[in-house]
């Protein structure tokens, strides 16, 4: 609803209230209009102002209002009549202005906004445009190039940088509702006529033709196949080049278009799931999420390297005191100006204090007495982590949750060596760990409700995606990830090159294919953990490579090129060939078709052409399999875990909505079909054999997937 309320100088107040966000559902929409219809034919009112209850101004749509009818008025003329009315309307935004509520403010004649307030159009990100106005008013007041970046990213801005853009009229660090009252006063019944948006000149830059196709180009490369920061684009164009009402048409068009798109589906799809993930039960049947998480006033972080210096860093951001800890004092100081320095560039970025004060350093284990949560993040090796946490459990409170790090060991061994297997549990943070949005929560055998409350409540401040996982090697997104790649070597073995999977990869949405991002991460990584998986070795008499592992097919390249020292960009060759070490322009490697050719010619395998529609089908539907196995078993609780695992932590085109959506609307039969084909065909090829899952969901008429776990629910979970 709107509350409406007449108060001394001539001012009404349209207070929105639709908690928790103040969403412009039909019943708001609705009361706005009689709101506003009041407002201009009371005589005795001169000026109006619109505000939202509980410190929120407005949040925009009310999303689940799209998988229905439309009911009550439409925001575009609501929003027009609000421009037209002949009383000065001013916007006082606290909180939240997004989507349609900073299209509503666009509408006024004045926006004043709170200092902490947040702007921003971020309808992209679901697969749409703004389409109250948004493309068309937004370039009238920040210019075509800011309007044209807020717009294709959907990125918030503060309200010091609406100020600057001329988005705003003032800010103020008081109570915004107060002074737009005081500031309504002073202006009512000075004409609005120049103070509404559709009625500014629009400023086209002598380059108009060339930001456009220059921002073209950068979505291609950020946003692989993503239809709709292209229709945003064509609407600001439409903005720049025709009149108001026609540009306004041509978002209507655009944003029909985009409505009923399966990118729009799928993107929405993944906005749901993102809130729904990790809500699950214990062996014991207690919900963690129906648990009081305990308070966490202080945590340690063990290692830093990478994943630690990031964990640290995100702590901090969150105002979380940390102690970091190394074993060795060279360690430990480069550790101790990394962290500052990724402090202080945050800092910088932001305009903020770097608060280095919160961070502290030392190489002492025994100083860890008084923290609430540790999260030890060393190298994965079973004997160092279980040292570790051994020692751990020692020095640290009874009460202390003690958490690993740890990409795929075992998280119930590691617990079996402390004396409070009830507090341990994974925190699997994805590099770089302050940059990167996914945390897989990792429950025990023994693993607490409360300990799982504790985690998810503490990424959920570190401004993570968590998600609760079972324990299992690789729990899910590593798991999924090792059919993939291995996929991917096959290919290779038969006659593709890494270049032609790479494309087919990134074509379809990746930012990287397979064996650029090995390259980029250093193909000793896998390595490492293959060996400790027992996966590498030992080679024939006469040197040649075992081809097979367990009755399954086994491709020893990768294995190959590290024992040759080609461990990536910072080798200066790997798959690729690289100009110098660290270099990042990849380029074919002649050597590696040679190598190639021989190893083939050793197996006897005779190269062909590989299709990209093959490469993708092997890739993609393998690693689908495998989250069909995982679900089967329990390691995830439903599908919408394991694709915000992927989109989140993995860089799965979003657009897609992650790979078991994904498998949705291509179809289970047909991934289905395609997965028998393939196994038909390379029989000792391991993990293309389809899951019973995957079976029954097809015999059962393939539901939606929402559906799933009606299919699932008989078999035990593990979380």
């Amino acid at each position: 609803m709107a509350v409406y309320t007449r108060i001394p100088g001539s001012v009404a107040v349209i207070t929105l209230k639709n908690p928790p966000v103040n969403a412009l559902s039909s019943t708001v929409r609705q009361a706005i209009v009689q709101s506003v219809s009041r407002a201009g034919t009371d005589p005795d009112v001169k000026a109006v102002v619109i505000c939202g209850e509980n410190g929120k101004f407005c949040a925009g749509a009310d999303i689940r209002e799209f998988s229905g009818p439309f009911r009550g008025p439409a925001l575009v003329p609501l929003i027009d009549d609000i421009e037209a009315s002949e009383k000065p309307v001013v916007a006082a935004i606290e909180g939240v202005a997004l989507g349609g509520g900073l299209e509503l403010a666009l509408g006024c004649h004045y926006r004043i906004a709170h200092i902490k307030a947040r702007l921003g159009l971020p309808e992209v990100t679901l697969g749409l445009l703004p389409a109250a106005g948004g493309t068309q008013r937004l370039p009238r007041l920040a210019g075509i190039p800011a309007a044209l970046d807020l717009i294709t990213t959907g990125r918030h801005v503060s309200a010091q940088e609406a100020l600057k853009l001329g988005i705003v009229d003032q800010v103020t660090d008081g109570n915004a509702r107060d002074v737009a009252v005081e500031f309504a006063r002073k202006i009512a019944g000075q004409p609005t006529g120049p103070r509404r948006v559709s009625s500014l000149p629009i400023q086209c830059p002598a380059n108009l033709d060339s930001l456009l196709e220059q921002t073209l180009v950068r979505i291609r490369q950020r946003a692989r196949g993503a239809i709709a920061p292209v229709a945003c684009v064509q609407a600001v164009r439409a903005a720049s080049t025709l009149p108001f009402a026609q540009g306004m048409q041509r978002e209507q068009e655009l944003m029909a278009a985009l409505f009923t798109s399966g990118q729009a589906r799928a993107l929405q799809y993944l906005h749901f799931a993102q809130r729904a993930v990790g809500k699950w039960s214990t062996p014991s049947g207690a919900r963690w999420d129906n648990t009081k998480p305990r308070p966490v006033r202080k945590v340690a972080v063990i290692g830093l390297g990478t994943m630690g210096r990031g964990i640290t860093v995100c702590l901090v951001r969150a105002g979380i005191p940390v102690i970091a800890v190394e074993m060795e004092e060279k360690q430990l100081e480069e550790g101790r100006r990394a962290v500052h320095g990724m402090l202080d560039r945050d800092a910088q970025r932001h305009g903020a204090d770097p608060n280095l004060s919160l961070a502290s350093f030392t190489i002492n284990l025994r100083d860890l007495g008084d923290v609430d949560l540790v999260i030890e993040a060393v190298f994965e090796d079973m004997a160092l982590k279980k040292k570790i946490f051994r020692e751990l459990s020692s020095v640290c409170r009874p009460d202390a949750l003690l958490c690993t790090n740890t990409s795929g060991l075992d998280v119930d061994e590691i617990a079996s060596v402390t004396r409070r297997p009830d507090l341990v549990l994974g925190m699997h943070f994805f590099a770089p760990a302050h940059m990167m949005k996914l945390l897989e929560v990792v429950h025990g055998l023994h693993t607490s409700p409360v300990a799982v409350a504790t985690a998810m409540d503490l990424g959920k401040k570190l401004e993570k995606v968590g998600v609760l996982v079972g324990n299992c090697p690789g729990f899910v997104g590593n798991r999924m990830l090792m059919p993939y790649t291995e996929q991917a070597y096959f290919l290779l073995e038969e006659g593709a090159r890494p270049e032609e999977v790479d494309q087919a990869l990134e074509e379809f949405g990746f930012a990287m294919g397979v064996f650029r991002m090995g390259d980029l991460s250093g193909l000793d990584v896998g390595w490492k953990i293959r060996m400790g998986l027992g996966l590498t070795g030992p080679t024939l008499p006469a040197g040649t490579p075992v081809r097979s592992r367990g009755g399954h097919r086994y491709s020893a390249v990768p294995d190959i090129l590290c024992e040759k020292g080609r461990m990536g960009q910072k080798a200066g060759r790997g798959w690729y060939l690289y100009e110098k070490q660290g270099g990042r322009v990849a380029r074919p490697d002649p050597w590696l078709q040679s190598f190639l050719e021989e190893y083939r010619s050793l197996h006897g395998i005779q190269a062909r052409h590989i299709d990209p529609q093959e490469i993708l089908e092997r890739c993609l539907y393998s690693l689908i399999n495998e989250g069909f196995h995982i679900l089967e078993e329990g390691i995830a609780a439903a599908p919408q875990d394991i694709d915000a695992i992927y989109v989140f932590g993995y860089s799965w085109p979003r657009h897609t909505g992650g790979p078991m959506f994904y498998a949705s609307m291509v179809g289970l039969p047909r991934v289905l079909d395609k997965l028998e084909h393939y196994h038909q065909a390379h029989p000792d090829i391991p993990r293309l054999e389809p899951s019973s899952l995957l079976r029954r969901l097809v015999a059962s008429g393939s539901p939606p997937l929402q559906q799933w776990r009606d299919v699932i629910k008989k078999h035990r979970s593990h979380l």
